[in-house]
């Protein structure tokens, strides 16, 4: 099976740089910023496929976007042997939290409880000596 990466993309139909645009020219040009930014890299370098998933903050999906979405929950019905729409439903929550959770912390900051720092260990410290034996 071959890897797949996404970038995904979320962008404001009403922002005065897309509001001269309908909703679906603003959704090919962002589609298509993303692949003329990354496609060609991810394919030579990473040897996988890549697909940009462009939101609208109306709600809507690009072309790409839609694909992805309806080729997964294809497969996750297969799998867990559950409905196409419940599994295409659970899939457009998850990411739509997902989504909303990255935007709150962007904007806010992180609020949760963090994880220790990670301090010097006797390994780290007998590197730097033997590094400063060589010099």
């Amino acid at each position: 099976m071959e890897r797949t990466l996404l970038d995904f993309r979320a962008f404001n139909s009403l922002a005065p740089s897309n509001a001269i645009l309908s909703v679906t020219k603003a959704l090919d040009k962002h589609e298509q910023e993303r692949k003329r930014c990354y496609g060609e890299r991810v394919i030579q370098v990473e040897k996988c496929s890549f697909t940009p998933v462009v939101l609208s903050t109306a709600g809507v999906m690009g072309n790409e976007a839609d694909k992805m979405y309806k080729q997964v929950a294809r497969r996750l019905a297969t799998r867990t042997n559950q409905s196409y729409n419940d599994c295409i439903r659970y899939i457009r929550q998850r990411v739509s939290f997902s989504l909303i959770k990255t935007l709150v912390v962007s904007r806010r900051g992180f609020r949760g409880t963090r994880c220790e720092r990670v301090q010097k260990d006797k390994d780290l410290n007998l590197l730097y000596s033997k590094q400063n034996l060589i010099y």
